[in-house]
């Protein structure tokens, strides 16, 4: 679904993303992890086009997308959830959906899962997004990225600073959605065992290379756990 294939990226005089290659494939969670600043909000930003990638190669769904503006990326079927959520908070629940049917044809109607996935969102639709609990603001800012049925869904550390009983509902949601087959994931966590019990398989940024990657099964034995270890 995804290929990156010797990707660089600088900022100034710091060479950020280092030689960068890996493959996402679809139906699969695929696990990125490292300590704070090793690159890996830098590679999702580079991804989605919102800062360029000086060489290298990244061909989505068989497509080039070159110097692709994030727009083009996302009606290519690429779905982002950032960091701290950026939602809207002065617009609804409703209107916040909304925004994620901008790269779909007029008229398009949100997806029935959006609300069996996150039911406590049809319940607030007129309450006004910066109103919402931080776990419900998660759970709306990744019901927009589905409201454009991605091919690809990318996830910046869903977890932070979510209360664990929502915690388990944006994992159930995960799973469920990889087991569609319908979408590649790729999950940048921090939080080891959420992202261990999701992975089909797992890459480990340090210093903006990639040092370790395996199956997600195989994560405990490769002692993944003491590479992110401050």
């Amino acid at each position: 679904m995804l290929s990156v294939e010797h990707l660089n990226q600088y900022y100034g005089g710091s060479h950020i993303l280092r030689d960068l290659s890996f493959e996402l494939q679809q139906g699969q969670v695929t696990a990125l992890l490292g300590r704070n600043g090793v690159g890996k909000t830098t590679l999702l930003k580079t991804l989605m086009g919102l800062v360029p990638g000086a060489s290298g190669s990244v061909r989505f769904d068989g497509r080039e997308l070159g110097s692709a503006p994030p727009y083009v990326r996302a009606r290519a079927g690429i779905g982002y959830v950032p960091q701290g959520r950026e939602i809207f908070p002065r617009l609804t629940v409703a209107e916040n959906l909304d925004m994620g049917l901008a790269s779909r044809p007029r008229g398009a109607s949100l997806p029935a899962r959006v609300f069996e996935m996150f039911p406590v969102l049809r319940q607030m639709l007129r309450r006004r997004g910066g109103d919402l609990s931080g776990g419900q603001q998660q759970q709306l800012a990744i019901g927009r990225a589905l409201a454009m049925q991605p091919k690809l869904l990318i996830l910046d550390e869903p977890t932070e600073g979510i209360q664990p009983s929502i915690i388990k509902d944006i994992e159930r949601a995960i799973r469920a959605l990889a087991a569609t087959g319908e979408m590649a994931i790729l999950l940048v966590e921090q939080y080891y065992e959420f992202a261990r019990s999701l992975a089909d398989q797992y890459l480990v940024m340090e210093r903006g290379e990639i040092v370790a990657r395996g199956r997600g099964a195989e994560m405990d034995a490769d002692r993944v756990r003491e590479r992110l270890a401050v």
